[in-house]
C-alpha cells in the first residue's frame, strides 16, 4: 500500500522484462537495473505500517482525509512516495513535524504509550528502508563488475562485438574501462562460489517468503547422532507467542547438512508437525548447497583445537553467515537461536520493546541469554558487516570470539587500558537480565561433546532495571557486600550493595567524554531488600566548563567545583539538567549524614540529550 496526497497525479511507466544484451565468450549476461531500481523503492514502500497515512502534501499533520490508499508496481509514483518518506524523516529529526496527531491520543497513559513503540518502530523501518536502497546500489555494481569481466575473456575481440549495436559496444566499452580499482567482496573470500551459480541460492527452500516483519529468528540445526532438540525448541518458541505476535515475525530454521536424503526427511518431520505455520508463513526451512562450503579437509589447526574441532566450528561460522544473508532482508531485527533451547512466556514482546526503548542508542549486539550465540538480536542493517567480518576470517577464530573483535575494531582504543575497552564496547553490547531462554540440550552437534551449559540467569527474580548509560569511570568510597560492584550496576549488570554509608562517602561517574545530560535517575532499595535505601544524600555534577555558567547563583557550588542540584527523597532522586551545565564531565552523589542501614543502588539512568 502506497499512502499519497489526493491531489497528486501520478503516471504509470511501463514495467519491461530485463532481456538479454550481450553474449559474450558464450555468457549470457542480463542486466536487472530496472527491476533492482524498483524492488529498493517498493521495499521502502512495503516496510511502512499500512494503517494510518502520515503526510498531508507538504505537512506532517494527521489528516486520513486529505489520504488515499493506492496499490501501485510503477517506477514514477514509487519514486515519488519515497522523496515523500525522506522527507517525513528529515522533518521528523529536525523536528519540523507537527505532531498534532500525538493529541488525539490523550485517552490514556497506555495509549500514549502504545503510540510511542509505533513512532519508533516506524523510523526503524524507515532506517531500514534506507539500508534496502544501499543494498541494491551493491547489487547494480556487482552487474557492472559481469560486465568487466565478461569484456575481459573476450581479449579485446572484435568478432565477439561484431553481433552488438552501435549503442551497446559503446555500452560494454565504458563498462570495460571504468573504475581500474576493483571494491573487494565476497568472491575475494570464498572464490569457490564463483564455479557454480547456485552456489549462494538455498539448496532446499519451504514456506511463504514472508518479509516485512519486526522480527526474524535464526534456528540452525545439523545432524545430532544421538537426539534431536528441534522439534521440542519450535515447540517452545511457537506457543509462547501471541496471535499477533505470529503476524510479526518469523522463524528460519537452516539445516546445515547437504545430504538431500536427510534434509527432506527433516523438511517432512516438520511438515507434518507445524504445517499451519509453514502455510502462514510464521515458519520457513531451508538448506545451503553442498557448492556453498570450501574444501574443510586442510584447515590449519589453531588454539589448541583438534583437526574435527577446526573443521566444525569454521563451518558453523559459515552457517551463521548463510542464514544472517537470507534474513536480512525479511525484518527490522534479527534474533540468533540454537536448535535446543526453551524460551520464557511473553519472550517476543519482552525483546521487542527492550529494542524499541534503546532505540535512540547507537547498540550493536543485545543480549537476552549469558550463553554461546544463544538469544543475540542484531539490527538488520549491521548484518552485512558482521557477515563481512566473519568471511574475512571465517577460518582463523569461532563465531563469539569474532563478534567481540568486531565491537573492538569499532570502538576500542590501542593507547587505552582494557577497562576503559570493556567500558566503551558495553554501550555497545547491551545484557538483558534475565535471561529469555534457557540451553537444554546434552549432546553437542560436535560429534562426541557432552556439553552441560545452563544458564544461570534464567530463573532469577530481576532485581535491578537496565538503562544504557554514557561510558565512564566509575569508583566509590563504600564497602562493596559480595560481589554487587558499582560498576555492574551502572553497565545494567546487577544492583550495587555497600555497608552503611557514613557522612563523605561517594560514589562518583566520571565520564570517558563530556556528555550533554538530559536528566537522571537514581533508585535505592529492591524487592529482596526494600529497607536498604539511600537518604541524605545529594546529587552533583561537574561542568566541563563553568566559566560562562549563568545560573551557578541557584545551586551550591562545592569546593571541588561540583554544583549540587538535586537530593534523595524516600530513597529516589529524579530530575532534569539544566542546558547551561553541559557538557557535564562527571557526576557525583554524596553522603550528607551517617546512615543506620546498607545501601542498595537498584536503578541508575543517566539520560543524554538525543543527538
Amino acid at each position: 500500500m502506497l499512502c499519497v496526497c489526493s491531489s497528486s497525479a501520478v503516471t504509470h511507466a511501463p514495467v519491461d522484462r530485463p532481456q538479454p544484451i550481450a553474449n559474450v565468450g558464450g555468457r549470457c549476461v542480463r542486466v536487472r537495473v530496472r527491476r533492482l531500481i524498483e524492488s529498493s523503492l517498493l521495499v521502502t514502500v512495503l516496510l511502512l505500517p499500512p494503517v494510518r497515512c502520515f503526510t498531508d502534501c507538504q505537512k506532517c499533520v494527521f489528516n486520513p482525509v486529505s489520504c488515499r490508499w493506492r496499490l501501485t508496481g510503477a517506477v514514477s509514483p514509487l519514486l515519488l512516495s519515497l522523496l515523500d518518506i525522506t522527507e517525513l524523516k528529515r522533518n521528523l529529526s529536525v523536528g519540523r513535524c507537527s505532531l498534532s496527531w500525538y493529541t488525539a491520543w490523550q485517552n490514556g497513559k497506555e495509549k500514549l504509550v502504545a503510540y510511542q513503540r509505533e513512532f519508533h518502530a516506524l523510523r526503524e523501518r524507515l532506517r531500514v528502508a534506507e539500508h534496502r536502497t544501499l543494498q541494491r546500489s551493491s547489487e547494480l555494481n556487482n552487474i557492472l563488475e559481469q560486465f568487466r569481466r565478461a569484456i575481459a575473456e573476450t581479449n579485446g575481440s572484435k568478432d565477439a562485438l561484431t553481433n552488438f549495436s552501435d549503442e551497446t559496444q559503446k555500452l560494454l566499452k565504458e563498462l570495460a574501462h571504468r573504475k581500474p580499482l576493483q571494491v573487494p567482496n565476497i568472491y575475494h573470500h570464498l572464490p569457490h562460489l564463483l564455479n557454480n551459480e547456485g552456489s549462494l541460492h538455498p539448496a532446499v527452500q519451504v514456506g511463504q517468503g514472508r518479509t516485512g516483519v519486526s522480527m526474524v529468528m535464526g534456528i540452525p540445526t545439523v545432524k545430532r547422532k544421538v537426539k534431536s532438540y528441534l522439534s521440542e525448541t519450535l515447540h517452545s518458541l511457537i506457543d509462547k507467542l501471541s496471535p499477533e505476535e505470529k503476524l510479526d515475525c518469523v522463524i528460519v530454521v537452516f539445516i546445515g547438512e547437504t545430504d538431500l536424503d536427510y534434509v527432506h526427511s527433516v523438511v517432512s518431520s516438520l511438515e507434518k508437525e507445524f504445517s499451519t505455520e509453514l502455510n502462514s508463513g510464521l515458519l520457513e526451512v531451508i538448506s545451503p548447497p553442498a557448492s556453498y562450503y570450501p574444501d574443510l579437509n586442510n584447515l590449519k589447526e589453531t588454539f589448541g583445537d583438534s583437526k574435527e574441532r577446526v573443521k566444525w566450528r569454521t563451518k558453523q561460522n559459515l552457517d551463521y553467515s548463510f542464514l544472517m544473508m537470507y534474513a536480512v532482508s525479511k525484518g527490522v531485527y534479527y534474533v540468533q537461536l540454537e536448535d535446543d533451547i526453551v524460551a520464557k512466556p511473553n519472550y517476543f514482546a519482552t525483546m521487542k520493546n527492550f529494542a524499541l526503548q534503546l532505540a535512540s542508542e547507537d547498540w550493536m549486539i543485545l543480549e537476552f541469554s549469558q550463553l554461546g550465540f544463544i538469544g543475540k538480536m542484531f539490527q538488520a542493517p549491521d548484518l552485512n558487516l558482521i557477515v563481512e567480518f566473519i568471511f574475512m576470517f571465517y577460518k582463523e577464530k569461532p563465531i563469539d570470539w569474532l563478534l567481540d573483535h568486531i565491537l573492538w575494531v569499532k570502538v576500542c582504543n590501542p593507547e587505552k587500558d582494557a577497562k576503559h575497552c570493556e567500558r566503551q564496547k558495553s554501550s555497545l553490547r547491551i545484557r538483558f537480565r534475565p535471561s529469555l531462554f534457557q540451553h537444554v540440550g546434552l549432546h553437542s552437534s560436535l560429534a562426541g561433546k557432552i556439553q552441560k551449559l545452563t544458564d544461570k540467569d534464567f530463573l532469577k527474580p530481576l532485581l535491578h532495571k537496565i538503562h544504557v548509560n554514557p561510558p565512564a569511570e566509575v569508583s566509590t568510597s563504600l564497602k562493596v557486600y559480595q560481589g554487587h560492584t558499582l560498576e555492574k550496576a551502572y553497565m545494567g549488570e546487577d544492583f550495587f550493595w555497600a555497608i552503611t554509608p557514613m557522612a563523605g562517602d561517594y560514589v562518583l561517574f566520571k565520564f570517558d567524554r563530556p556528555v550533554s545530560i538530559e536528566k537522571f535517575l537514581f533508585r535505592s532499595g529492591n524487592q529482596e531488600h526494600p529497607g536498604d535505601k539511600i537518604e541524605n544524600t545529594t546529587v552533583e555534577i561537574l561542568p566541563f566548563s563553568d566559566t560562562a555558567l549563568k545560573t551557578k547563583e541557584k545551586y551550591k557550588r562545592t569546593d571541588d567545583h561540583f554544583y549540587r542540584i538535586a537530593e534523595f527523597e524516600k530513597g529516589t532522586v529524579e530530575g532534569t539538567v539544566d542546558p547551561s551545565f553541559n557538557p557535564v564531565a562527571a557526576v557525583r552523589l554524596t553522603v550528607l549524614k551517617d546512615s543506620a542501614v546498607w545501601a542498595i543502588i537498584s536503578e541508575i539512568h543517566i539520560k543524554r540529550v538525543a543527538g
